[in-house]
């Protein structure tokens, strides 16, 4: 294979010229790196965080799949994405089952807004889960090439230990510079490995441990929509200034401040007046939306059993018969018991009519 020439006395890279690619790194089981160059030798220019959509040839015609760049611009002579096969994948699969260096592709970009350029902060708090962590590792090892210290406290979510992208990279950049804070937490722990960081899904109280001054960073964002719904429901209870919230989507990531998608999440109003029938006790309260199911419960003499109040020992669970509740949990209850109607009382808040069984 030829060589391409590093000619600093080019353009940077254009989509007029395809990518070449040079390296194919396995990451995890169903993650790969791939690392293009381009064949003219010119640089990359972009913003660590954005993202190029590649030209696949798979079978049948043609697909265009976008992917953030996970190199950084520090490091312009190659440009890497890292991608993540999912079950319906079609692009991702074509791209791990043949694509090879010397293969070239036509791609677009870069692009995107999803960047801590647009968002200088003396603090930052990346949240990610799954391959939604190629952002913030592009980002980070900006921090990390400038030599500029920054304060980055990087949590990622991830199944297993043997699931979470780029581990080692990381581990090496905040072994060597105390400004860049890890933690990790996964939903289970794997056979013969020991694990000693957090064990579960993020919740509040977690988010409390790994940044307490959480309220202080300027928060980046990026997973499975699920996913970032649950944190943007941790921060607005935990009444941080969502201005200050910035998150890329998991499958389509935003190219310009116009495309960006209005983000309407719920939030109890103190203003808005809701209503709580206790149904087994004949009662029924007027109350605001800001007020739990179990304050008002208490407020009318009635009891619920309730151990910790923050949604993490499940005491308090109760059934939901009618009308709609905002509840921002800490693992006390499962999905399944949700969906059969149950609720935890201590950090449900109603949103208009609501009954229950009490």
């Amino acid at each position: 294979m030829k060589k391409p020439r590093l000619n600093w006395n080019v353009e940077p890279w254009s989509d007029n010229e395809h990518l070449e690619c040079v390296m194919v790194v396995p990451e995890t089981r169903d993650t790969t790196t791939f690392i293009f160059r381009a064949p003219s030798g010119a640089w990359f220019d972009y913003q660590p965080g954005q993202f190029v959509t590649l030209d696949l040839p798979v079978p049948g015609g043609n697909v265009q799949r976008t992917y953030t760049i996970s190199s950084s611009p520090s490091r312009p002579l190659s440009i890497s994405v890292t991608a993540k096969a999912q079950a319906d994948s079609i692009g991702t699969r074509w791209m791990m089952d043949h694509l090879k260096p010397g293969m070239r592709l036509k791609a677009y970009g870069p692009g995107g807004i999803f960047s801590f350029h647009r968002h200088r902060a003396p603090k930052y708090l990346f949240i990610s889960a799954g391959s939604g962590i190629t952002p913030m590792m592009s980002m980070t090892t900006w921090a990390w090439d400038q030599a500029q210290n920054a304060d980055i406290t990087f949590v990622h979510a991830a199944r297993r230990p043997s699931d979470i992208i780029f581990r080692e990279r990381l581990e090496q950049f905040a072994a060597r510079v105390p400004g860049v804070q890890l933690r990790f937490t996964i939903e289970e722990p794997e056979p013969y490995i020991t694990w000693t960081g957090y064990q579960g899904r993020l919740n509040q109280l977690m988010l409390g441990l790994m940044a307490p001054d959480y309220l202080e960073r300027e928060v980046f964002c990026c997973g499975p929509e699920p996913f970032m719904q649950a944190v943007r429901d941790m921060l607005i209870a935990l009444g941080y200034d969502m201005d200050r919230y910035h998150q890329e989507s998991f499958g389509a990531p935003v190219a310009t401040e116009a495309e960006a998608p209005v983000i309407e999440d719920i939030a109890p109003d103190e203003d808005a007046r809701a209503q709580i029938t206790f149904a087994a006790s004949g009662v029924t309260a007027a109350c605001a939306e800001t007020d739990t199911v179990l304050a008002v419960a208490k407020r009318s003499g009635l009891n619920i059993p309730s151990g910790c109040t923050f949604g993490l020992c499940g005491t308090c669970k109760i059934r939901k018969t009618a009308g709609d509740v905002h509840m921002v949990h800490n693992g006390g209850i499962s999905d399944d018991d949700i969906a059969e109607g149950w609720i935890l009382a201590c950090c449900s808040n109603p949103m208009g009519p609501v009954t229950v069984e009490v």
